[in-house]
């Protein structure tokens, strides 16, 4: 049958495939469009399996936002042209809606969003991944995403009612240097605290302190270490004068009970 120049660009503009591609599915299938997609959609997933091996280490971070949840994810590609691509930053932002409908905690990419990454794959003709997401639930949840969408940040907290102060702590958990491990000294491995313990001490025994001294030496440098890696530790860089740490910010009553922080690239 006859195969019409209309016909061919609504495939087009369906699947993203060039002209001829579209034209030759249309004239295998009869003129079924939907038959047409899928089978451009099992030609083209193999072509795309060809490319799994290739980097993906460029892309964006997205957050969406439910009745009181946030959702984040982590959308992979091979190069900055599709990074900055519309339809690219827009299916990141689709991923993370969906997310919202599951359960909290880390997301695994199941079988409707693997059909989404697969479509961009096809559509894109690059290697994208579903690199990671997470949903959190709660009264009060702050995000950020940085200007670039390279870095993003979300975070649950309790007794937090103002969204600046949540932002803002996420910008700081997004420039900080080093990343805070955790919110505080009870969410740092106990084994990561008594290796710095252990270090500390035998730094002070070296020098030749005595081993009250060396405790409390050991005690001071702990502290110093705890508070450079922890998020209520670390000076709030959101202040211009950069002096007093995040916890003297929290209100009365108020605190962070998780973040996490997504990064693309190194």
């Amino acid at each position: 049958m006859a195969i019409s120049a209309k016909d061919v660009m609504g495939l087009r503009q369906r699947t993203g495939l060039g002209m001829m591609e579209c034209k030759k599915a249309l004239a295998e299938t009869s003129g079924d469009v939907d038959a047409a997609i899928a089978l451009l959609r099992t030609k083209m997933k193999g072509k795309m399996e060809e490319r799994s091996d290739r980097e993906s280490s460029e892309g964006v971070v997205a957050v969406a936002y439910g009745d009181g949840t946030v959702a984040m994810v982590s959308l992979r590609c091979e190069t900055d042209f599709v990074a900055r691509n519309d339809d690219f930053i827009a299916a990141a932002g689709n991923l993370a809606t969906m997310v919202l409908s599951g359960g909290d905690g880390n997301v695994q990419a199941g079988d409707e969003i693997k059909q989404v990454v697969e479509g961009l794959r096809i559509k894109i003709q690059e290697n994208i991944e579903f690199a990671e997401g997470v949903k959190l639930s709660g009264a009060s949840l702050g995000s950020y995403v940085h200007h670039n969408r390279k870095i993003g940040v979300v975070v649950q907290a309790d007794g937090v009612s103002d969204d600046d102060l949540l932002k803002g702590i996420c910008q700081h958990i997004a420039a900080a240097v080093p990343t805070p491990l955790a919110v505080d000294e009870a969410g740092l491995p106990p084994e990561d605290v008594e290796k710095q313990r252990a270090a500390a001490i035998a730094e002070a025994d070296a020098a030749g302190k005595p081993p009250e001294i060396a405790e409390k030496i050991a005690v001071g440098k702990l502290r110093k270490w705890v508070d450079e890696n922890t998020l209520m530790g670390q000076i709030y860089l959101r202040e211009m004068d950069a002096k007093k740490p995040v916890r003297d910010y929290m209100p009365a009553g108020g605190a962070v009970k998780h973040f996490v922080r997504f990064r693309l690239g190194s």
